[in-house]
């Protein structure tokens, strides 16, 4: 009985495997030239090519955008830099030590 589980079980394994690899063999053949294209199919090219075209001149100019303008107003003052006061020098010890 345990003979007949194994088998199927190895069955299983090898029919899951081999499925996957048989799927990769795709209809596609690299290299094969394309058929040559009718002039129905060549002028409705161009044709789409040319709907394409007017479309995007269709679509108006994108303004700038500012996601912040809500929030932040034009008219605020701007902050003042300031200088940090100067630090006085610090004195030598040889300088501390003649006062």
């Amino acid at each position: 009985m345990q003979a007949v589980g194994k088998v199927l079980g190895a069955m299983a394994v090898i029919g899951l495997l081999t499925g996957s690899a048989l799927a990769q063999q795709g209809p596609a053949k690299y290299g094969e030239e394309d058929k040559p294209k009718t002039p129905a199919q060549i002028s409705a090219e161009r044709e789409a090519e040319r709907a394409y075209r007017r479309s995007l001149g269709n679509i108006p100019e994108q303004q700038k955008t500012d996601p912040w303008g809500t929030v932040r107003s034009d008219s605020a003052p701007k902050a003042a830099t300031k200088t940090p006061p100067a630090k006085p020098k610090a004195k030598s010890a040889e300088g501390a030590a003649k006062q």
